[in-house]
């Protein structure tokens, strides 16, 4: 089945929409956690650990295996919307 022009253009919008939600927290999480506010989030302790270190080491990763599996989610969710799933 084919979609219409003006439908393939709204999957593309929101597509990128999802796609720059994700980089945005991408980009908070290891550049402004791990290298920008370091200094600010190592006064406070996490788990014996100073945060913002945490969030250099372990917290970036976490985060991003979260982002990826709202990704899949969200894909899903607008591959319904639009009747172009599998």
């Amino acid at each position: 089945m084919s979609i219409s022009n003006e439908q393939a253009q709204a999957y593309w919008r929101e597509n990128l929409r999802i796609i720059m939600t994700h980089l945005a927290i991408w980009f908070v999480v290891s550049y402004g956690c791990a290298i920008l506010f370091v200094e600010q989030l190592n006064e406070i302790p996490f788990f014996g650990f100073p945060l913002g270190f945490w969030f250099g080491q372990q917290g970036s990763i976490f985060v991003f295996v979260v982002l990826i599996w709202t990704y899949v989610f969200s894909m899903n969710k607008l591959d319904e919307k639009y009747d172009v799933h599998e």
